[in-house]
């Protein structure tokens, strides 16, 4: 893949992999920035290794997902969550913004980080389970099984 290849793909799909990672990272754009760029830097190095015949939206999901993984276990021992996070935003032009979804974030940072992945991916980003599990490294049952125990979940904690 051609340094040019690269930028129109990133360019197609920055905008989605932003979303995805603003979700799973339960509202804080900072936090899913730094991932999105640490992912786009990693993608970039190993452009090389793309399959030319696969989805480039796939391979960058899947490269995000490990980034996030990485990125959460470094951060195991931080003790703020994101939402308290973007509950302390002051006068940042993006503080409406951040409570503009509070509630779907803090129901999603209550699920799993598997669960999170698996809703997002399926009902933000559009992907079918076969896709999510190649993503996520799990198998096409386990992905339904946490579709389903997501989506009740979400249900229980939004209807509350």
């Amino acid at each position: 893949m051609t340094r040019e290849q690269f930028v129109k793909q990133v360019g197609q799909e920055q905008a989605a992999l932003r979303r995805f990672l603003t979700a799973l990272c339960c509202g804080d754009s900072a936090e899913a920035d730094d991932i999105a760029q640490e992912t786009l830097i990693k993608a970039y190095l190993h452009s090389s290794q793309y399959d030319e015949r696969g989805q480039f939206a796939a391979w960058l999901m899947k490269i995000a997902y490990r980034v996030f993984i990485d990125s959460h276990r470094r951060q195991k021992s931080r003790t703020e969550l994101p939402i308290e996070k973007a509950l302390t935003l002051q006068g940042d032009s993006r503080s409406d913004e951040a409570f503009r979804y509070q509630e779907l974030h803090s129901a999603l940072a209550t699920l799993s980080e598997m669960m999170r992945t698996s809703i997002l991916l399926y009902y933000m980003q559009g992907y079918q389970v076969k896709e999510i599990a190649g993503i996520t490294g799990s198998s096409e049952s386990a992905v339904r099984k946490q579709l389903s125990r997501g989506r009740e979940e979400l249900r229980h904690l939004l209807e509350k």
